[in-house]
């Protein structure tokens, strides 16, 4: 039916992955038709964010970029020492519209596949790498967060709006970094707003301690393929404030969307991350005994308790081998409409709206917040919220 190269070549792998797994590697003449007569949105019945210097920090081969962030001090005289953070997300929803075509495609899929050589897209590449990537000096759509925060990184409150952004930079996590250290940014507005998020994220560490998260903080290793899909490399990458500080504003946002969804009775999709199985904690207590460790027994283990043990391994040099035996021990994190909590992030209530380019989870959120919010069109409709 279709030769695909031999079993031995460098892609073959992927290639009889994407087979066996019934994955759509391209999309049909209509959902193309369809992207190429969207129109770009217009700043009508939106916030104009266009002159707050929102920035993009992805990894430095990032093709898309649908998440921007900025922060400033908190200028009310109630909130001394506070800060104001804006997360802002392409506003997928705004293009892709329940029913269509594309959005069929994409609930049929419902994530980006990446794979070792190439990513399979939820959505086509006009609109993750188009329309929907927030370029720098770029007008794009998108729904964003504006959270206020303490001196000390408590939310204490926020607000979701459509906004019209204008990305007043694309930087790397190297380049961000190199900011927070005290490199000097291109841009004055830049060099402030990178500085301020990170002064923003020391506070909400000290949030992040009281609410106690599990502390896995294992390293990213990358693949490095050569041009004809042989590995060349694994790379060890560095983890640095900047990439902690993209991710705790991204959790934060979800956060807010899902308070403001229960506050609103809007039904969503939650992120959520049940307690560990007590068969595969009973299995790793049993094996971390060998090593000269002890897990507490009876009651509900919670993530201090694997926090503590992960602190002794720290102080023994074996905190990596114990944080993959921690990791194995949990549950799988999971979309679900009954809310189970977070247990990794130890939190009540967590949606994740922030990925909506690659995950149609996220859409549907996008799509209930602007339901819940009353911010115009592509709104969740009847169906979805049944």
């Amino acid at each position: 039916v279709e030769e695909i190269g031999r079993e031995d070549g460098p892609h073959a792998p992927t290639m009889l992955a994407i087979h066996e797994h019934g994955i759509e590697d391209g999309f049909d003449d209509s959902e193309m038709s369809e992207v190429a007569a969207l129109n770009e949105a217009t700043p009508k019945g939106r916030t104009d964010l266009t002159t707050t210097p929102l920035l993009t920090i992805d990894p430095v081969d990032a093709r898309d970029h649908d998440d921007a962030v900025w922060a400033a001090p908190d200028d009310d005289e109630k909130s001394p020492g506070g800060f104001r953070v804006i997360v802002a997300i392409a506003d997928v929803s705004w293009f892709v519209r329940a029913g269509s075509a594309t959005d069929r495609e994409a609930e049929e899929r419902g994530n980006s596949i990446y794979l070792p050589d190439r990513v399979v897209p939820m959505l086509p590449e006009a609109l993750s790498n188009v329309l929907c990537s927030l370029k720098e000096g770029v007008d794009r759509p998108c729904l964003a967060v504006e959270i206020f925060l303490s001196a000390g990184g408590q939310k204490q409150r926020h607000r979701f709006m459509r906004a019209m952004m204008r990305s007043a930079a694309k930087l790397s996590y190297d380049a961000a970094q190199a900011i927070i250290d005290g490199a000097e940014a291109n841009d004055e507005a830049v060099g402030r707003t990178v500085r301020c998020l990170h002064e923003a994220y020391r506070a909400r560490l000290k949030e992040r301690e009281r609410r106690g998260p599990l502390d896995l903080d294992l390293p990213e290793r990358k693949i490095v393929l050569k041009p004809d899909g042989t590995v060349e490399k694994v790379v060890r990458r560095e983890r640095f404030d900047a990439h902690k500080l993209i991710e705790e504003f991204m959790i934060l946002a979800n956060v807010a969307a899902a308070e403001t969804l229960e506050e609103k009775r809007t039904p969503q999709i939650y992120r959520v991350h049940d307690a560990p199985d007590p068969e595969k904690i009973e299995n790793v207590r049993n094996y971390l005994a060998d090593l000269d460790y002890s897990l507490v027994k009876g009651g509900s283990l919670r993530p201090a308790n694997f926090n503590q043990l992960l602190k002794l391994a720290d102080a023994r040099g074996q905190k990596e081998l114990v944080s993959e035996i921690v990791l194995r021990s949990q549950s799988q994190a999971v979309y679900a409409s009954e809310n189970l909590g977070h247990f990794g992030l130890n939190l009540a209530r967590y949606s994740h709206f922030t990925s909506p380019i690659r995950r149609y989870a996220d859409l549907t959120v996008h799509r209930a917040l602007v339901a819940a919010c009353r911010l115009g069109e592509g709104a969740q409709t009847a169906h979805e919220a049944a």
